[in-house]
């Protein structure tokens, strides 16, 4: 039988939100395992996956999948049906089970360019843009969008309703504006309207930052399932907090010394996927992220920002620990 976007919602859990520059092969595969339901790639510009013919190194990196991860949608953006479509028959058996579309960047270098959420002001646009990929493609379909563009234009419930009606089968909605970016908090009441809006599955998203959280959006919205994005930034294991909170059970958190050796393992994914000198560079944001919070935190992200090499980096990693 084909991949159903039902097949999500069989385990309890969250799914990992697509990041530019964050959901890689690794950190998928390390919330996976974690417990993540599923997860979505880094965007990938249809137009220019068209145009390279599949030869750009950051577009290979993108598709690139690691043993051992679940399931996973391809994140498509741009806003022309030919090039989504397209680009759709050329990525089918690129190893991921869904595609998903981005409507909800709110990136200037991409919404400069009408795509990402720009795509939320021309919803006529963007409905030929999810028909045209849901016609190119036998694999299921699913949007991310946010609440609207601004505060006077929150049209969620309509994208949402055109998104359904041209074919997708999901509906991912980041609860704040284009304008709001990732500050301010999100109005989780639009999850809740999109959630009656439509009759595919609606996935929240925003403010989840643990197990509480989820509960807390799973009531208060409906949405079938929540999905987390920078809260699981350097750390993987919200995804099985979130699970355990879903079956009435609790986790103890991670030890520091659980999160260097994460953080050591997330380095030789990365240096596995792209090479030990991009690597050090790729990790750096990372390692911040998993020392958040530690005692010298800051003082040892000064000393990781100026090694160079991986040896420099896994030894200050184990040392830490």
């Amino acid at each position: 039988m084909s991949f159903q976007i039902s097949d999500l919602l069989k385990n309890p859990g969250a799914g990992l939100a697509p990041m530019a520059g964050v959901t890689d092969a690794a950190m998928r595969l390390l919330c996976h395992e974690q417990g993540a339901a599923w997860a979505v790639s880094e965007m990938l510009s249809a137009k220019g996956w068209v145009f390279s013919g599949g030869r750009n190194r950051n577009a290979q990196d993108i598709l690139a999948r690691l043993p051992g991860e679940g399931p996973a949608g391809l994140q498509l953006f741009g806003s022309d049906p030919a090039y989504i479509a397209e680009a759709a028959r050329r990525l089918e058996n690129a190893g991921f089970q869904f595609f998903d579309l981005n409507f909800g960047c709110p990136a200037p270098k991409i919404t400069g360019n009408g795509e990402g959420s720009a795509m939320m002001r021309d919803p006529v646009r963007l409905g030929a843009v999810v028909r045209a990929l849901s016609e190119a493609t036998s694999l299921p379909v699913t949007v991310k969008i946010r609440a609207g563009w601004d505060s006077s234009s929150i049209n969620a419930p309509e994208v949402a309703r055109i998104c359904e009606d041209n074919g997708a089968k999901a509906v991912a909605v980041h609860a704040r504006t284009r304008d709001q970016q990732y500050a301010g908090k999100a109005d989780w009441r639009i999850i809740r309207d999109v959630k009656r809006a439509v009759s595919v599955p609606v996935f929240g998203n925003g403010d989840v930052r643990g197990g509480a959280d989820a509960l807390r959006m799973l009531d208060e919205t409906g949405c079938d399932a929540v999905i987390v994005g920078r809260a699981a930034q350097g750390n993987p294991w919200i995804f099985r907090e979130i699970a355990a909170a879903i079956q009435g059970k609790e986790v103890p958190p991670p030890t520091p010394e659980e999160r260097m050796e994460m953080a050591v393992r997330h380095f030789q994914l990365e240096a596995q996927l792209y090479g030990e000198k991009l690597a050090v560079l790729q990790m750096r944001k990372h390692i911040a992220w998993y020392v958040h919070g530690m005692k010298g935190a800051s003082r040892f992200r000064e000393r990781i920002n100026q090694m160079n090499s991986a040896e420099e980096v896994l030894a200050a990693l184990r040392e830490k620990y």
